[in-house]
């Protein structure tokens, strides 16, 4: 088990929350597998909803291998050719601009694209004085499906930990003013071209890592969703 501790986290508040840096997945299971026609959920009953998933932390993504799976993973990529997760933070995303220049994601465009299952995130907007909390979603709250990557990195007791990276561009205009980049989010009819590896080419992947054009909801909220223990529906409250 790979067990991360809060004063981490705290450290990793202080170096600037790395976009995207939170996020959230409120719906159950069974809303999950209506919404995206899932086929499989591997380890059923160990996913529990959450409004604050920070990095090192499992969450649901899902993979195409003969048709749409879901299973759980630790976000933050440990490459399969790494000593382990000493850089803990380092990996949670990946700049779609430059992935297949870097050695731990260019082999995996081509073969290990994921969709990361969320439906919202949060982004901190620097001001006077500290910084500020927004939290973005669709205006239906729905499903905001993040391309990602994945991989399998086996533990020193012969343990496979799958992790996962979430792809990130440049923002859309209406909120660029919070943060210049953002998840690569998915339009819904994209998913299997994104996760089907064997069908999509690595050239017609990255075509689809662009900016998103559509409208989002987006406002902000309270300091509350900075502490990683903080789990609740006060996380995603508007800030009066």
């Amino acid at each position: 088990m790979i067990v991360i501790t809060f004063q981490r986290f705290e450290t990793f508040e202080r170096l600037n929350l790395a976009m995207c840096g939170r996020k959230t997945l409120t719906k159950g299971e069974l809303e999950i597998i209506e919404e995206l026609s899932v086929n499989e959920w591997e380890g059923e009953g160990d996913y529990q909803p959450s409004y604050n998933i920070a990095p090192a932390q499992n969450s649901p993504v899902m993979l195409y291998t003969v048709h749409r799976t879901v299973k759980l993973m630790r976000w933050g990529l440990i490459p399969s050719w790494s000593r382990g997760p000493d850089s803990r933070f380092s990996m949670i995303n990946a700049r779609s601009e430059t992935v297949e220049e870097k050695p731990a994601y260019r082999n995996l465009i081509s073969r290990n694209r994921c969709v990361v299952i969320s439906d919202g995130y949060y982004e901190w907007k620097k001001k006077d004085g500290g910084k500020q909390p927004y939290y973005i979603r669709y205006p239906d709250e729905s499903i905001l499906p993040m391309a990602g990557l994945w991989d399998i990195w086996i533990n020193p007791e012969g343990i496979p930990v799958h992790s996962y990276t979430i792809m990130t561009t440049d923002s859309a205009e209406s909120i660029s003013y919070i943060h210049p980049r953002m998840p690569v989010i998915l339009e819904k009819e994209k998913l299997d071209q994104w996760i089907k590896t064997r069908d999509t080419t690595t050239f017609e992947a990255i075509n689809l890592l662009k900016p998103y054009r559509r409208e989002l909801e987006f406002y902000p909220v309270s300091k509350f969703v900075n502490s990683p223990q903080n789990n609740s529906p006060l996380c995603i409250q508007p800030l009066n």
